[in-house]
């Protein structure tokens, strides 16, 4: 039977726009990337809509479709992040992803990541766990990846349908939470999440770790910003349903979240970090030990997105060739009958500091993939690829069909 294996390396937020500041390039075009530019010149190349031309899509969905998920069964960003590490979840909880974040006095953002805090976190949600909350509803509180959290609110009587609180922009105060569908569950869920910020602002301003962070000038994590309410759903597991093994190996909670929630084993460490100081050649032996016992492995980079959000290209350009680093390693010691696909999750622009809805590029490479006359691995010379201009979709269903896994259909 016909059966070859993959490994798919993502550079979350890899898109761009050209920057005056780089001389009208892209980081990407900007960044020396010779073993990007080999899997273009010795395979396929195309560019990818996510989901659709023009649509931003959140780190959750982008893996989503590109782990073979349906965007239709997309559970909320609050049962991400709890399947990425791990929580615990009981049946009726609503769960939130939260950002520790700087406000003022007077409750406006300054900073919707706490200058992007990465200590002292765990010391913060633990002041936060369990907090009554009325009529018999409590909290749980955990920290995630850096400045990110996750919180549940258990209890009867809850439901998802509420607003975030998040603004998503500084200088604006941080929103009260509504109901979005007039029920009594959403009403008692807002009211509620509501209670709760306001109990965990009155802590986080008195704790110890926000005292230690203004004495040495940083940015206090004075504030929870919530978004992307939500309950755990049963979603199709694509690894049983097509009949291979899979395996995600990261460092990001949202990614290794979505992993699990789609039925792939994961594989983390605490050297995967989301910032550009993550031990790239570690997480690259990692995907391909994981290589050796799954049909299927995704290995992860986050810190091109970070630099995008943080409108640094520069910082951009060097993330970008550490992650073309990390390839030449899987390059290296690829398996015999085995592909090589590159991909992203979304554009993340320097001077929107946000997603966009710019394609990104892909290339696979591998024997028996068509090659076309693309040179180059950019947001450019992929769109003239063989691949042409697709879906996430249909990018891991190609995949899948390379590996021998798709289900024919008709007779």
């Amino acid at each position: 039977m016909y059966r070859r294996k993959a490994l798919v390396a993502i550079a979350d937020g890899l898109g761009d726009r050209p920057v005056e500041e780089l001389g009208g390039l892209t980081p990407l075009q900007k960044a020396r990337t010779p073993n990007l530019d080999r899997v273009a010149r010795e395979g396929g190349c195309g560019i990818m809509d996510l989901l659709a031309p023009g649509v931003p899509v959140g780190t959750d969905m982008g893996h989503l479709l590109l782990f073979g998920g349906n965007g239709a069964d997309y559970p909320g960003r609050g049962p991400v992040e709890a399947r990425g590490i791990n929580m615990d979840v009981a049946d009726g909880d609503v769960l939130f992803r939260c950002n520790f974040a700087t406000v003022d006095k007077n409750g406006v953002v300054k900073d919707r990541r706490a200058g992007r805090i990465n200590g002292g976190t765990k010391d913060l949600a633990q002041a936060l766990d369990g907090l009554g909350l009325g009529d018999g509803v409590r909290s749980r509180f955990a920290p995630a990846t850096e400045h990110r959290g996750v919180l549940i609110l258990r209890g009867p009587g809850l439901g998802g349908a509420v607003t975030d609180t998040d603004p998503k922009v500084t200088g604006k105060p941080v929103l009260a939470a509504q109901a979005t569908d007039g029920s009594p569950e959403a009403a008692r869920t807002a009211e509620k999440l509501n209670l709760f910020l306001r109990k965990s602002a009155a802590l986080l301003a008195e704790h110890p770790v926000n005292a230690q962070r203004a004495a040495q000038g940083e940015l206090p994590a004075n504030a929870l910003l919530t978004r992307g309410a939500g309950r755990f759903r049963g979603m199709a597991q694509q690894p049983e349903l097509l009949g291979f093994s899979g395996c995600c190996v990261a460092g990001e909670a949202t990614v290794l979240g979505m992993a699990r929630l789609l039925g792939y084993e994961t594989v983390t460490d605490p050297a995967f970090s989301a910032n550009p100081a993550t031990d790239y050649a570690r997480k690259a032996a990692a995907a391909l030990e994981a290589l050796s016992r799954h049909d299927l492995v995704f290995v992860h980079f986050k810190a091109t997105d970070l630099a995008g959000h943080d409108n640094q290209p520069w910082e951009k350009v060097k993330a970008i060739e550490m992650f073309d680093a990390m390839v030449g390693l899987l390059l290296a010691q690829l398996p015999p009958k085995t592909c090589l696909a590159l991909a992203s999750d979304h554009s993340t622009p320097c001077e929107v500091g946000e997603h966009s809805g710019e394609p990104v590029p892909v290339a696979i490479l591998g024997p028996g993939i068509r090659r076309d006359e693309v040179e180059r691995f950019d947001e450019i010379a992929c769109g003239r690829g063989c691949l042409s201009r697709i879906r996430g979709r249909d990018f891991i269903m190609g995949i899948f069909d390379y590996m021998g896994v798709s289900k024919k259909r008709g007779s």
